[in-house]
């Protein structure tokens, strides 16, 4: 004979909810290792997730008005710095270590006269900053301050380092996430530098 002497259904009803809310935990995780394994998927079959679109890419580049680094005895990052010049706007931080390892190329790339190259110092602290470029070289020719982001965020910033290729009269050609190396050099940025040439020249 049963002995369940409450409302009909109410002690298995409480059961079931007990059992969802030990399982939700489980639930949220299985959820964000499904989305860690499909970009994992994806950049182990080919697919570059650094190759990130942008909506900004074929528009006017927002208007740069940070203020300089201190003690980088560089000007401030303002629409004066790029104006008229085909210009690489590198996002970077001394903290991110994706930087570390494209700086080196950004100082060959630096060599390069046809380019101009400015940086967004992004969420850093300014002694960090200076300390970052004392030690692996300085490739800008001018460098904002973003310390709150708020640049960052009128760029679409996805990650650093992040880079933009801003054409002469302000229009944005060209988005890279994540660090340059020789072959994002070679295949994606330099094919576009000359494409941007030759329509400054035609």
């Amino acid at each position: 004979m049963s002995t369940d002497t409450s409302p009909k259904g109410q002690p298995k009803s409480r059961g079931y909810g007990r059992y969802v809310l030990a399982l939700l935990p489980l639930i949220v995780f299985a959820g964000i290792a499904a989305t860690a394994a499909k970009m994992l998927y994806e950049q182990d079959h080919g697919k570059d997730i650094s190759a990130i679109p942008s909506a900004l890419i074929g528009t006017k580049a927002p208007s740069l008005t940070l203020a300089p680094l201190d003690g980088a005895n560089l000007p401030a990052l303002t629409d004066a710095a790029v104006k008229g010049k085909l210009t690489l706007v590198n996002v970077f931080a001394s903290w991110c270590l994706p930087c570390r390892e494209e700086h080196p190329v950004l100082r060959e790339l630096a060599k390069d006269d046809r380019l101009n190259i400015v940086a967004i110092n992004y969420k850093d602290q300014p002694e960090n900053a200076l300390r970052f470029l004392g030690e692996l070289g300085n490739p800008y020719k001018a460098i904002g301050v973003d310390p709150k982001g708020s640049a960052a965020i009128d760029w679409g910033v996805y990650g650093i380092p992040e880079s933009y290729l801003v054409s002469p009269d302000g229009t944005i050609l060209y988005k890279r996430v994540g660090p340059f190396d020789a072959a994002s050099i070679k295949g994606e940025l330099d094919p576009a530098i000359e494409k941007a040439l030759g329509k400054a020249g035609s």
